[in-house]
């Protein structure tokens, strides 16, 4: 459901919403287009030889990528407003790994905000509870420290959420949830198809693909939700407004003006920077100022090798941060309460 300002902004989002381009979705058919096309066309130049798989590598990542950003889009509604449709264009595994329905239905229950960030409620949150670190061991307490710095998410980001992804299945399945037993047997059969015609058609090795492309390009992927969420008392106050880049920005299709999105999810990728320049300083005071004015290599910049924040869901929101405390001194009082 759209939050708007006021009656004003309401009116201005659905002014946007009448253009020639919001009617006709040419923009996401467009993209759709380049797409499978140039990963159609990367494959077919790594057959005829004018390409090396040295060489055609990083074009697949980076298409497998955007093409992960593409199935974001299409659950919400875009470019047509048939879900089968959508899903059809959606399922095609490109990046392997995560079946669109259940990605679909993941995402949509992650948009609950007054849940955001919260672990076991929110499907995507970075977070465990004070239960779960004290019952952790050392190596698992480290992982969830990786998995809050910039390199530490690539390293062992994409290990993670598969694992996590496919313990969940395999939950499922042991309490006699089949509701997505047809979803993963359609998913098998596709990769499997995918990765044969790979292999014998264009000669790139299954296994290959998997390490060197899809692996590298869910990495790539991660880096959008690195910090895109936070722990805060107020909702809002959760969710990035990212100032990226124009490249990170096509590549993350504007995902990175992430509050804008949450607040207007059925507006198309290519509309939110324009209604974020509408409202760019009320956003700023809606999330609490959670504005990072220097894209993703600020993100890089200052949290290469350092954690954005406790990987605990906790305490924070519970008891605020005492501002006379250096923030050093409060985090490690929040380690030696849930160690306690």
């Amino acid at each position: 459901m759209a939050d708007y300002f006021d009656a004003a902004h309401a009116r201005e989002i659905a002014s946007l919403r009448t253009s020639f381009m919001a009617r006709t979705e040419w923009p996401t058919w467009l993209l759709i287009a380049l797409i499978y096309g140039g990963w159609c066309a990367v494959v077919l130049c790594v057959h005829a030889g004018v390409l090396s798989l040295w060489m055609a590598t990083p074009l697949l990542i980076v298409l497998c990528t955007w093409h992960m950003s593409l199935q974001h889009e299409l659950l919400h509604g875009h470019p047509t407003r048939s879900a089968f449709i959508n899903r059809l264009l959606g399922s095609v595994p490109l990046a392997i790994w995560y079946p669109y329905t259940i990605y679909r239905d993941s995402h949509i229950a992650h948009h609950h905000d007054e849940t955001l960030t919260v672990p076991g409620i929110d499907p995507e949150s970075n977070y465990v509870t004070p239960e779960q670190w004290i019952n952790a061991t050392r190596v698992q307490r480290a992982v969830w420290h990786m998995r809050k710095d910039f390199i530490g998410r690539l390293l062992i980001g994409p290990p993670l959420s598969v694992a996590t992804m496919l313990a969940g299945a395999f939950g499922e399945w042991r309490r006699g949830d089949r509701r997505y037993v047809s979803t993963w047997i359609i998913h098998a059969l596709l990769v499997a198809l995918l990765l044969a015609a790979l292999d014998c058609f264009a000669g790139i090795p299954w296994w290959y693909y998997l390490l060197a492309v899809t692996w590298p390009a869910l990495s790539l992927a991660m880096i959008r939700s690195l910090y895109e969420h936070r722990v805060a008392r107020e909702p809002k106050h959760r969710t990035v407004i990212n100032e990226a880049g124009l490249l990170m920005r096509l590549l993350y299709l504007n995902n990175n003006y992430h509050l804008v999105h949450h607040d207007l999810p059925h507006l198309p990728w290519y509309q939110l920077p324009r209604a974020y320049r509408m409202r760019r300083e009320a956003y700023a005071a809606k999330n609490g100022g959670f504005v990072i004015h220097g894209g993703y290599w600020e993100l890089l910049t200052r949290y290469a090798l350092h954690e954005t924040d406790f990987p605990v869901f906790p305490r924070l929101v519970e008891q605020p941060v005492n501002r006379r405390m250096p923030r050093r001194a409060h985090k490690r009082a929040q380690r030696e309460d849930l160690t306690a």
